[in-house]
């Protein structure tokens, strides 16, 4: 596997020519200079679902909105309405290049997308809005085939499209088809998975083979060959989460790895929980294609993005029942566990490779392949 840990290099200037951009911003309130300091404008990387897009969060946004925001921004929220019933409300867009690729299409991705957002808290997902932004040009036939695969989606998913909205832009300020969805689903009563709850001890499991998605888009996209065409794993993911549920194991942790593959979504629930993250390298299931398309391009297979794999931590003594739950549901037959939690190096994740040694699995810069979800 690729190792592609690397240090940064910080400098305390700022060019002459970014001077002008940067002038009357109060740098001195946010916490970390790296890299919006050395940034005066939007870039790809702040996209990637990497350190670039958290900082973003924690040092724009989240001061912007100030008391208007929830304390965590994460991928879904946990609301309790009524008589203590709880709700997982969840938003994200899509703007995948090619629109259509091996093994879907961002119609398919938009439902599966947000589905998944909202199982991640345990939710059987219910209703779902779409809204499109549609380049001027783009033709019908396009659309068509993305709306039907998004209602097929929908349907294969078991969740309404309730409402939603279009607009159009101009040749120059789009690039075909954006879609944004939003869903609402229910938490069953009991259950309470979120990134703070994992613990020394637990164990970390993954539901199937990791970097496929990005792969697939990317093969598509430049036009690489890798002697077999590989599909997305484009699917929803709530079935699945259902079989982990019904075990009655206390699932304390579970995550889609998409931005920023396995690498972010493990660094994340470190930091958030605590906790070190010990992954055994040889353990870790990366298909011989995905691993071949990564030496060739020098990408870490744990930064490619999944969009139907799921990571879940739970306690060590429930790990063999909830595996057996995984590997019973035709989307997690190729489940295994691949690390555990640890009170070392907290907040950090680490691989124990075959030779015995360990390697930092640092969290993702920026974007390593532009616009695959």
């Amino acid at each position: 596997m690729t190792d592609l840990t690397h240090a940064t290099d910080v400098t305390d200037t700022v060019p002459a020519t970014r001077a002008a951009g940067l002038a009357g911003l109060d740098f001195e309130s946010w916490v970390c200079p790296v890299p919006l300091r050395e940034t005066p404008s939007i870039v790809m990387g702040h996209g990637g679902g990497g350190a670039m897009s958290g900082e973003l969060v924690e040092h724009l946004f989240l001061p912007a909105y100030g008391a208007a925001a929830s304390a965590e921004l994460g991928d879904s929220a946990v609301l309790t309405v009524g008589e203590g019933t709880r709700l997982a409300f969840s938003t994200d867009s899509f703007v995948v290049k090619p629109m259509f690729f091996p093994g879907g299409s961002i119609g398919d991705l938009a439902v599966n997308g947000t589905v998944n957002d909202l199982a991640m808290s345990g939710a059987a997902p219910l209703f779902l809005s779409t809204a499109f932004i549609l380049q001027e040009g783009t033709e019908l036939s396009q659309l068509g085939r993305i709306a039907e695969a998004l209602g097929a989606a929908a349907r294969a998913a078991g969740v309404r499209l309730v409402t939603g909205d279009t607009k159009v832009v101009d040749r120059e300020s789009g690039d075909g088809v954006y879609i944004n969805t939003s869903g609402i689903g229910v938490i069953p009563d009991g259950v309470d998975i979120g990134p703070r709850r994992a613990r020394p001890g637990d164990a970390v499991l993954i539901s199937g083979d990791i970097g496929v998605h990005g792969v697939a888009v990317m093969s598509c996209r430049e036009g690489l060959e890798f002697g077999t065409t590989v599909e997305s794993d484009t699917a929803p993911l709530h079935g699945l989460v259902a079989g982990m549920l019904a075990t009655g194991a206390d699932v304390r942790v579970l995550r889609d790895p998409t931005r920023g593959g396995v690498s972010a979504s493990l660094n994340e629930i470190a930091r958030a929980s605590d906790v070190g993250i010990e992954l055994v390298e040889r353990e870790l299931p990366v298909p011989e294609t995905v691993r071949d398309a990564c030496s060739l391009l020098g990408l870490d297979p744990l930064q490619v993005a999944n969009e139907g794999k799921l990571l879940a931590i739970v306690p060590e003594e429930a790990a063999d029942q909830v595996l057996a739950a995984l590997q019973a549901h035709p989307l997690g037959r190729a489940a295994r566990r691949i690390g555990t939690c640890v009170p070392d190096h907290r907040g950090m994740v680490v691989a124990r490779t075959g030779l015995g040694g360990t390697r930092v699995v640092g969290l993702p810069i920026g974007e390593q392949l532009p616009r695959i979800c």
